[in-house]
C-alpha cells in the first residue's frame, strides 16, 4: 500500500481504503468550502476528483480559501486545485471542468456519472440546479449551506436539508426545490447561528453592497465535514 494512506488504512481497513481508491467525487465550487472538501478528499485517498468551477482567484479570497495564495492569484480555481492535489496525492486522478454549473452545463459537469457530489456553490439558483440534476440522475449530493456571517463553531449541524433550521439559505433553497418537485433527502451542513451583520456596514455609494463577511475557520469546517461524510459512507460501503 502507498505509504501516504497507511494511517487511513489503520483506521478504515484495507477494504475501506480500497473503496476510496475506486471512488469518483465531483466537487462543485472550489472556494472557501469546496477547497477544503477537495483537499481532504485527496488526502483520504479518493481515487478521482472532478473539479468544477468557473472562477479565478483574487486577493479577497486570501483570508479564507485554502487554494488561494499569492502564487495562485489570477489562476483558474480548477487548475490551481489540480496542481495542489497532484503535489499532495499524485495517484489521485483529477478531471477539470471549468464551467459555471447550470441546467445547460449539467451534462458536461456530471458525465460520466460520479459516485458522489459535494455542493459548495454560492449561487442559490445554481445550487438548486445541481441538487435537482443530482436527484434526477440518482447521484448522492452533499450540500453546504451558508458559512458566511458565522462565528460560532459550536452551532454547526448536519442532517436533511428539508429538516434544517435557522439558516436563511437553506430555507430559500428548500422552497425553491419544493417548487421544482424535488423532495428527496439531501445531506447538508448548516449553522443554527443567526447570520451576523457586516461590522463595516454598507458603502456610501448608492446601490452598492458589500459581500458577506467570512472567516477562514467556519467555511473550512463546513468543507471538512462534507468531505468526512462522503469518505465515511464510501469506506463503509454506504454510497
Amino acid at each position: 500500500m502507498d505509504e501516504r494512506y497507511t494511517r487511513t488504512a489503520l483506521l478504515l481497513g484495507e477494504e475501506g481504503t480500497g473503496r476510496l481508491k475506486t471512488l469518483c467525487v465531483a466537487v462543485v465550487g472550489l472556494g472557501a468550502v469546496g477547497g477544503f472538501a477537495a483537499e481532504m478528499s485527496a488526502r483520504a485517498g479518493v481515487g478521482t476528483l472532478r473539479l468544477i468551477d468557473f472562477d479565478r482567484f483574487e486577493a479577497s479570497n486570501l483570508n479564507r480559501q485554502l487554494l488561494a495564495t499569492t502564487q495562485t492569484l489570477g489562476q483558474l480555481k480548477t487548475e490551481a486545485a489540480a496542481e495542489r492535489i497532484a503535489a499532495i496525492a499524485p495517484g489521485c486522478r483529477t478531471e477539470i471542468r471549468t464551467l459555471f454549473f447550470s441546467k445547460e452545463t449539467a451534462d458536461a459537469a456530471l458525465t460520466p456519472r460520479p459516485d458522489a457530489v459535494i455542493d459548495a456553490i454560492d449561487s442559490l439558483e445554481a445550487k438548486a440546479d445541481l441538487i435537482e440534476e443530482c436527484a434526477r440522475r440518482n447521484i448522492p449530493v452533499f450540500s453546504s449551506m451558508g458559512a458566511a456571517l458565522k462565528t460560532d463553531a459550536d452551532a454547526l449541524r448536519t442532517g436533511d436539508l428539508f429538516r434544517s433550521e435557522v439558516c436563511p439559505l437553506a430555507k430559500k433553497l428548500r422552497n425553491l426545490l419544493k417548487q421544482r418537485g424535488v423532495s428527496a433527502p439531501v445531506f447538508c451542513v448548516y449553522s443554527v447561528q443567526p447570520p451576523a451583520k457586516n461590522a463595516l456596514g454598507e458603502p456610501e455609494a448608492a446601490g452598492a453592497r458589500r459581500p458577506p463577511g467570512s472567516l477562514a475557520t467556519l467555511p473550512a469546517l463546513f468543507g471538512i465535514r462534507l468531505a468526512h461524510e462522503v469518505i465515511m459512507r464510501a469506506a463503509e460501503n454506504r454510497l
